[in-house]
């Protein structure tokens, strides 16, 4: 594929931007002039991907045009997201995470607060806690099952305001009580129910999180919308103890019902390379889990797939060398 042709790497923008929804042609044509002087220098800021002040100028009075919005200039970008999953046979993995945009400026209110850092401390002894202002981006990137990325299905930007005594409130309040559409870890089930409707086939998609997303109203609105997802475990929630079980407090707990089940097999995974591997003890098992005390008359019991991985390469490795040492 010759460089430089329409349907080569100077041709991916008008793909991107063939439905976005920009006002006119003048400012199209600035987009995807922007569009190619970013892409050419990622990481750089804009200044120094546009290379002179005239552009640099231009690409500021593009962002301040008030017809130029955020869901305009990706609703291009999201259209393409969906036509190129549309030609990948297979599931989509949807990889939802946040992003911290952090600036450096005299008055942070004007952009907005992501979160307080530990700085150390001054030589007092006084804990010197720094402030740190930016934007936030939940995006959520699909993929296909090899890694190739198809692009975002999703993204959210907000920031913060400056919240003073919020620890103090955690501790007064069961979080567990606050209804999940007037919390901040909402985005995760905005993200998702977004992502299912550009990509048009919940039943192929399998929503990704860390342990931020372990949040038992996501579970819920998956079955709702007929998605999977894949998360990583972070609460030892509820269950419903099996029925041989005797009914004590250890089975009524997630964790212990996966630690009494013995390990199923082991299975060797690369990293890095062919000279890395790692050997992991596989244990799963389905357990009905139940949601939050503060929550059991709006939500139903789920029933859950866990799968715990656990390293054992260090264990393994050592033996072999004790067997080797007594052999020689």
């Amino acid at each position: 594929m010759q460089v430089g042709s329409k349907t080569g790497q100077a041709g991916w923008q008008d793909a991107e931007m063939a439905a976005a929804s920009i006002p006119d042609k003048r400012l199209q044509r600035r987009l995807r002039r922007l569009l190619e002087q970013l892409s050419a220098a990622p990481g750089k800021p804009v200044p120094a991907a546009c290379g002179d002040w005239a552009a640099t100028k231009a690409a500021y009075r593009l962002f301040d045009k008030p017809r130029v919005t955020e869901h305009g200039e990706l609703s291009g970008h999201f259209a393409a997201t969906a036509a190129r999953s549309k030609v990948n046979e297979g599931p989509i993995l949807i990889l939802q995470d946040t992003t911290e945009f952090i600036y450096s400026r005299e008055s942070p209110g004007k952009i907005g607060f992501t979160k307080t850092i530990n700085a150390g401390r001054y030589k007092a002894g006084q804990p010197n806690a720094r402030t740190l202002c930016g934007v936030l981006m939940h995006s959520s990137l699909a993929v296909t099952t090899s890694g190739t990325p198809l692009g975002l299905a999703a993204v959210k930007f907000w920031t913060r305001s400056k919240f003073k005594g919020t620890a103090a409130i955690k501790r007064l309040v069961n979080q567990t009580r606050v209804p999940i559409e007037t919390k901040e870890s909402y985005r995760w089930l905005e993200n998702l129910r977004q992502s299912i409707a550009l990509m048009g086939s919940p039943e192929r998609c399998v929503h990704v999180g860390d342990r931020e997303s372990d949040i038992y109203e996501l579970f819920c609105l998956a079955q709702d919308l007929g998605t999977r997802f894949l998360v990583r475990v972070q609460t030892n929630r509820l269950a419903e103890p099996p029925t041989e079980a005797a009914p004590t407090d250890a089975a009524h707990r997630v964790f212990s019902q996966l630690a009494a089940i013995p390990w199923s097999g082991r299975h060797q995974v690369a990293i890095g390379g062919d000279d890395e591997t790692a050997l992991l003890q596989i244990k799963f098992a389905s357990v009905k889990t139940l949601p939050p005390i503060g929550k059991q008359k709006r939500y139903a019991p789920q029933t859950l797939f866990y799968i715990h991985a656990l390293e054992a390469w260090k264990s393994i490795r050592l033996r072999i060398a004790t067997r080797s040492t007594g052999g020689s």
